[in-house]
């Protein structure tokens, strides 16, 4: 089987989007990313809100991933009561910029798509 390296990649990484994808793979990742990316200051409270249909579970186990990835901050205040808020790191920015034009392109086939039977 041909391998779809590029010279000078590391084995086993197939011209960056696996790495993409492991970043941002599954539904809910990247509405997160995007509901930080409209303001850049989130409570828990409030993404949960956004992502209409993500259980906290999931964004809570989601959020932690992002952190550990580099994409999301998260700062805890001492105060009382607590507040953690969340935000884009500058790769978190980044990866939003990088998938504008995929969200151009879902909205464009979005409105070509034919009505549904």
């Amino acid at each position: 089987m041909a391998t779809l390296n590029r010279p000078g990649e590391p084995d086993g990484h197939v011209c960056g989007i696996d790495t993409a994808l492991e970043v941002i793979g599954g539904k809910w990742k990247v509405l997160i990313l995007w509901a930080l990316h409209e303001q850049p200051h989130r409570r828990f409270g409030e993404l949960r809100r956004l992502v209409p249909g993500v259980t906290e579970k999931v964004l809570a186990s989601h959020l932690r991933e992002l952190e550990a990835d580099g994409i999301v901050r998260r700062v805890s205040y001492d105060e009382t009561p607590p507040r953690v808020e969340y935000s884009l790191t500058e790769d978190g920015v980044r990866l939003n910029d990088a998938l504008d034009p995929l969200a151009a392109w879902g909205r464009e086939r979005a409105a070509s798509a034919p009505p549904a039977a």
